[in-house]
């Protein structure tokens, strides 16, 4: 398993005009990181002909022991995956 894997989620909500990005994270990214999941999003809809402007990108983050994996907390189902630094 590579140890900066990380379990994320991605929810796609918003109106006609305006896509709204919900990333569900592990906690602990670092913020250079948050920034290239914001970026890298809001590209995906740019390079779509959407403008950057209407582009809403939410990041969650969620601690390993509120996060359930296999009926168990993440920080103990998954002790071997760190988020990426």
């Amino acid at each position: 398993m590579n140890k900066y894997k990380s379990n994320f989620k991605v929810i796609y909500s918003g109106s006609d005009n305006m896509p709204t990005v919900h990333v569900h994270i592990w906690d602990g990214f670092p913020e250079s990181k948050i920034k290239e999941i914001i970026k890298g999003i809001t590209e995906v809809f740019t390079n779509m002909g959407i403008p950057s402007q209407a582009v809403e990108v939410i990041i969650h983050e969620i601690p390993k022991t509120h996060w359930g994996i296999e009926g168990k907390p993440a920080s103990e189902s998954r002790k071997d995956s760190k988020v990426p630094g």
